[in-house]
């Protein structure tokens, strides 16, 4: 049983209830050093965050216990308890500083990827818990708290818009790729309708070259009759040229009769 317990049963309660916590935020901030992904971290960084604000609202509970129970117990017992307040607080502000550095080296990374460098992020001084009041204490956990949330808030901004350029690229993507998709096909229509105009082209040569020879032997064949008409006409006794078929023969020259008285 805890000594606070002796004292106040409530104490004792609060007490338990921080230490839990205080295992938990061990435990997650040992697997966020293993997380690589950037939203990942944001995430377990979100949920280490809503442990501290429940832890910071239980220390106060505590200090307000301690406070109702100081008129009734000695001054040992009142120290003892406000050492064991100093030091949850001081164990919360570890923590706190612990996420804000994490928070920081996300922020530095989404920084550096989407913008560039920028300015670098000064690290405010820390007191020495055991040189700072109570208050003290309070006031730059809450402050080391509200700087995180800040941090996470613009890291969150950050991957929304991350997202959206995202989207932005792939639908940029997609419309590039059915665009080339598009050229493609018409590339291949353009080539097919070439291929068949060479065909064509090669088909009407050929039937000009064979009409251009058929006009030739007909032209020699005109030529070759003609020819045998002129001779014909000409000598129409040589029998070493046969008669055209279909064509009269030369009429024979006539010869006039005198009778003489």
């Amino acid at each position: 049983m805890s000594s606070l317990s002796a004292i106040s049963e409530e104490l004792g309660e609060i007490e338990g209830q921080i230490s839990d916590i205080f295992r938990a935020l061990s435990n997650g901030f040992q697997k966020l050093e293993k997380i690589k992904d950037s939203s990942r971290q944001s995430r377990q960084l979100e949920e280490l965050t809503d442990k501290m604000r429940e832890c910071k609202r239980l220390i106060k509970e505590f200090d307000r216990e301690v406070k109702k129970l100081e008129g009734r117990n000695d001054p040992n017992t009142n120290k003892t308890m406000n050492e064991k307040k100093q030091s949850l607080i001081k164990e919360l502000n570890s923590y706190v500083a612990l996420k804000k550095q994490y928070a920081t080296n996300l922020e530095n990374k989404r920084i550096d990827l989407f913008e560039g460098p920028g300015e670098g992020v000064g690290e405010d001084n820390v007191l020495l818990a055991s040189a700072m009041t109570n208050d003290q204490l309070i006031d730059q956990g809450n402050r080391m708290m509200d700087e995180t949330d800040q941090a996470i808030d613009r890291g969150k901004k950050i991957i929304h818009e991350t997202i959206g350029i995202g989207q932005e690229t792939a639908e940029a993507l997609k419309a590039q790729t059915e665009q080339m998709s598009r050229i493609v096909n018409e590339l291949d229509s353009i080539n097919f309708s070439i291929k068949k105009a060479s065909k064509l082209v090669k088909e009407i040569g050929r039937q000009v070259a064979t009409d251009k020879c058929i006009m030739a032997l007909l032209f020699m064949i005109v030529l070759g009759v003609i020819a045998i008409i002129i001779v014909k006409i000409v000598n129409p006794h040589n029998k070493d040229i046969r008669d055209i078929p279909g064509l009269a023969p030369p009429a024979q020259s006539r010869r006039l009769l005198w009778f003489h008285n």
